[in-house]
């Protein structure tokens, strides 16, 4: 019961605070700055990086990314760099996903290693600045959106995945995830995005509907690619932040990689309309 309780507080902390910060535009910088600080250092464990060259590299990109297109409206040839940083995200995730479907552990070289802090982590956490700043205004709500629809999906992953679940989906990573729960994940997910469309004024049902199906499937698939790190460090959580959660990491892993493809759709279907 006690475990439960504390599991259950510092869960609703960690939405209030998340919740809280939208609200204000520098709160929510300064907030995913902080987020991002340290999910890096949980991460550097689990791959086993102990420079600190990783931090300094997240600070310029987020600095200059996150904090100086942003806030202070400054180009200066930042729209096509933000492109290159999104390809490259995306790029490196493929091949994550790639080494997922492998049953060798992953790889992590020297060089990879900040291939993966760099275009992996770092630059997530720019991408859900961008998100809330997409139309050169501050927005939260497709980015809060984004995050209803991850805790939509994992919340009725794990509901039907309990009471119907039998098919695993990846065994070997993540045994207690299974097909029918993904699957309710997913339909749930979709559900929401009809709620989410008529409620905050930001995109249609259509759109929102792709974005659901996106967080969906790269959210599941980040959160499969971390428990793969972890079974690699053979550690059962990221950190002890969350007191019944384990680290930030691990309640943020499906949005930081669902990220880069949520603003790709972004860009698609601002220049498609």
């Amino acid at each position: 019961m006690k475990e439960i309780l504390v599991r259950s507080l510092s869960g609703i902390i960690y939405v209030l605070l998340l919740i809280v910060s939208l609200f204000f535009e520098n709160a929510l910088i300064a907030l995913f700055f902080v987020f991002g600080l340290i999910c890096l250092s949980e991460f550097k464990k689990l791959i086993q990086l102990k420079s600190y060259i990783a931090y300094i590299i997240f600070i310029a990109l987020y600095g200059i990314f996150g904090f100086w297109q942003v806030v202070w409206n400054s180009e200066l040839g930042l729209n096509e760099a933000t492109q290159i940083l999104m390809v490259l995200s995306i790029f490196v995730e493929l091949f994550l996903i790639k080494d997922l479907f492998s049953e060798k552990t992953i790889p992590l070289f020297s060089s990879k290693r900040y291939l993966l802090t760099t275009f992996y982590l770092s630059s997530a956490f720019v991408f859900l600045v961008l998100i809330a700043n997409f139309y050169e205004t501050y927005n939260p709500n497709i980015l809060l959106g984004c995050f209803i629809l991850v805790w939509v999906n994992d919340s009725f992953a794990f509901l039907v995945g309990k009471n119907f679940g039998k098919q695993k989906l990846f065994e070997k990573i993540s045994p207690k995830k299974t097909v029918e729960g993904f699957l309710g994940g997913l339909f749930f997910a979709c559900v929401a995005s009809y709620f989410i469309a008529t409620f905050t004024d930001t995109l249609s049902f259509t759109s929102w509907l792709g974005l659901s199906i996106i967080v969906s499937v790269f959210g599941t698939l980040g959160d499969l690619i971390e428990s793969k790190f972890k079974r690699q460090a053979k550690v059962k959580d990221s950190g002890i932040i969350m007191p019944g959660h384990g680290g930030l990491l691990d309640r943020l892993d499906s949005i930081i990689f669902a990220a880069p493809f949520i603003y790709l759709f972004l860009r698609i279907i601002h220049y498609v309309s």
